[in-house]
């Protein structure tokens, strides 16, 4: 059977036009010689330059004031060293200090692709047969960083997606909060990391510690452990991994008067300064019926990836949490959408060539790895990767699957495993169930046709995908063919 693969016009294209508010620091010196020229400037000119900022950029920005505010603040230490008290300076000369601390970003003006979908939580007022999702996507920028942006769309009866407008003023997170732990329950993850019993260096921070305690209460225990005693490489390396640790937890929150399309996660931790990628979106539904939305994305400081994992219920609260254990410095981590005999079950790949599983008893550690599937087919001859996460249905679990090929060529595959036992396959596809065609051949890299995460909706597979690195579309695969053609015998 040929399988019939639907390609759909609509596209997702990079646009230059979406910025954020991010703040701008060089240099302590050159910094403190802007404050002192604004200081020096008279009420007038203050009010002048002032009011061409706003001008300018209040109809670019929700609540740009506010965004100038947040980053005159960030300069404390520099009037402390000025001999400045800052709450005497007036809010119109604040906002100006702010403003020569702040430049536009323009969060995808290089590329916007490896998109994922799901669910959206809220399925009212539509019409039958449809489905509203969210489609999330890693948008790219100046410096090559990456972010987590999204779009709500509905899924007609007939598998064509309907993209709601996009807003106009994109929102980062209105409150970024840090984790407060529990010293118990951070050090049992310390010991998971990293053995600590006998680290003396590890041993005097956590005596320094309450047994609540926040990032900034331990950042202050680690400086004081260096002052008063030389530590050797060795425990220079388990204070940098409770330090990861601490960072790697957080909260944030979103506006309730931002459209979906405006929230953008940026890069928060110094583990993800320089991006997060390739988020895989996955409704997941606990034992007791409770859903909660996870993502799990690569996180990259421009030296390092680690594995993270995104929790969500409602979109505007997210919370950020480590994922740690041997698995964690590989790409492409996809969780199941429910447990698998008690235990949570996620696709890897380990080694960076074969499709792994692995179990866990906890979703934020991951330590052991089973091989299921290898390169077979010359399309898939580089690496075997998957492509979201596995989609379950009555004949097995779906996994959508991306193989390398000669000429670096990325292609879309699929394969079905049982149900009770995922690490046994039942069919897979002999040739590739989507190539890059002429008009997707050419981007930031050519040749690569990528997803992070497909959805079944009325018969029909509905597959997002990114179109060499560049832009992103979508295609619909009919269900029953698919299923047929994976559970033919070799």
């Amino acid at each position: 059977m040929q399988l019939t693969i639907t390609r759909k016009k609509s596209t997702f294209l990079p646009d230059p036009r979406r910025v954020i508010a991010r703040f701008l620091y060089t240099s302590d010196e050159r910094s403190k010689n802007i404050i002192r020229k604004i200081l020096a400037m008279s009420d007038s000119e203050i009010g002048v330059e002032l009011n061409q900022v706003l001008r300018e950029f209040s109809k670019r920005h929700r609540n740009i004031s506010r965004t100038l505010g947040i980053h005159f603040n960030k300069l404390s230490n520099l009037f402390d060293e000025l001999g400045v008290e800052k709450e005497k300076i007036g809010s119109s000369r604040k906002a100006l200090i702010g403003s020569c601390f702040t430049k536009e970003y323009s969060i995808e003006s290089a590329a916007f692709f490896n998109p994922s979908i799901v669910e959206d939580p809220y399925q009212s007022k539509l019409a039958p047969g449809e489905k509203r999702v969210i489609l999330s996507f890693r948008a790219t920028g100046e410096g090559h960083i990456s972010s987590i942006v999204f779009r709500s769309a509905v899924i007609d009866r007939n598998g064509n997606m309907r993209v709601e407008p996009v807003g106009n003023m994109l929102a980062e997170a209105e409150r970024i909060k840090r984790h407060k732990y529990k010293k118990k329950t951070f050090i049992n993850e310390l010991k998971e990391m990293y053995d600590i019993e006998n680290d003396i260096s590890s041993v005097f921070v956590l005596e320094n510690l309450s047994d609540l305690f926040t990032y900034g209460d331990l950042k202050t225990a680690v400086e004081e452990t260096r002052r008063v005693h030389q530590l050797s490489s060795s425990k220079e390396l388990i204070i940098n991994q409770m330090m990861w640790l601490a960072r790697s937890h957080y909260e944030i929150d979103f506006s309730l008067d931002s459209a979906l399309s405006e929230r953008v996660i940026f890069p928060i931790g110094k583990s993800e300064k320089s991006g997060i990628e390739d988020a895989r979106f996955v409704k997941f539904t606990d034992d007791n019926g409770e859903v909660t939305y996870y993502a799990t994305y690569t996180a990259y400081d421009g030296k390092t990836i680690l594995s993270k994992l995104l929790e969500t219920k409602d979109f505007y609260h997210f919370k950020g949490m480590p994922v740690h254990g041997e698995l964690v410095h590989n790409k492409g981590m996809a969780l199941f959408p429910r447990k698998i005999n008690g235990k949570y079950a996620m696709l890897c790949r380990t080694d960076g060539v074969n499709n792994y599983i692995s179990y866990s008893d906890n979703i934020n550690i991951w330590n052991e790895a089973t091989l299921i599937q290898k390169p077979e087919y010359p399309w898939e001859l580089l690496q075997i990767g998957n492509c979201g996460s596995p989609i379950e249905t009555e004949e097995g679990w779906l996994v959508i699957t991306h193989g390398v090929g000669p000429m670096r060529e990325y292609a879309l595959g699929a394969s079905l495993y049982e149900l009770d036992n995922p690490e046994k396959e039942i069919g897979r596809l002999k040739t590739p169930l989507l190539t890059p065609n002429a008009d997707e051949r050419e981007g930031y890299v050519p040749n690569v046709v990528y997803s992070c995460g497909s959805i079944i909706h009325n018969g029909y597979l509905i597959i997002p995908y990114a179109m060499s690195d560049y832009a992103s579309t979508y295609a619909t695969v009919d269900l029953s063919e698919l299923l047929t053609e994976l559970k033919k015998p070799n």
